[in-house]
């Protein structure tokens, strides 16, 4: 049987999502085929507006509506506390936590060799030059990488970085391991967070 070429090409478009096989991505096509139409419309709606409507903030590269985003564009936070996380979900995920007042800086990936992603991939040149800059007078710098290979490796590369900053006064912290090793930060709970954060240590 040969399938329809509008159901063949989203099945192969679902299928370059990740962690999307074939099965599941035949399973999401034959679903949306019996969706009405005013809601695939809007499903679609969505996906277009996803890259037009958004930007990523020229001081922490959170992705955000504008720029700069809400949370560095905010008064209240404490700017002398910056907390660098691999994705934008682990922001949320602190965010919900609710007892860190500082701000971000999101690097998108990690350092991963097998995976050909170096320094230079993700976002720790812009944190470097933020730093250099003194935006908000950095006093802490907290490296909430997820604890595991990649992260660590992460975290380490970042701390040798800013140490041989001209303004390496900065203090460097690594969340506690109330979180477990080789766990991400966007499935802990409020409660394991908030114990990550006050008990930081010094990296």
């Amino acid at each position: 049987m040969t399938l329809a070429r509008p159901i063949r090409r989203l099945i192969e478009a679902f299928e370059r999502l990740p962690g999307v096989g074939p099965k599941t991505a035949a399973r999401l096509t034959f679903y949306l085929l019996h969706v009405p139409q005013s809601e695939l419309d809007e499903f679609a709606g969505a996906l277009s507006s996803l890259k037009k409507e958004t930007v990523l903030c020229s001081i922490c590269q959170d992705v955000a509506e504008s720029d700069p985003c809400q949370i560095c564009s905010d008064p209240a936070r404490d700017k002398s506390m910056i907390c660098v996380v691999e994705q934008p979900l682990d922001v949320l995920a602190l965010e919900r936590a609710g007892n860190y007042n500082g701000v971000y800086h999101v690097l998108h990936g990690v350092i991963s060799p097998l995976n050909n992603i170096g320094p230079e991939e993700i976002y720790i040149k812009q944190l470097l030059s933020r730093l250099r800059q003194g935006f908000g007078e950095p006093k802490e710098i907290i490296l909430a990488t997820n604890p595991n290979m990649e992260g660590e490796a992460t975290a380490m590369y970042i701390k040798k970085e800013i140490e041989q900053l001209s303004n390496s006064a900065i203090k460097i912290t690594r969340l506690a391991h109330g979180l477990p090793v080789g766990g991400d930060l966007e499935y802990a709970d409020e409660v394991t967070l908030s114990r990550a954060i006050e008990g930081r240590r010094e990296y």
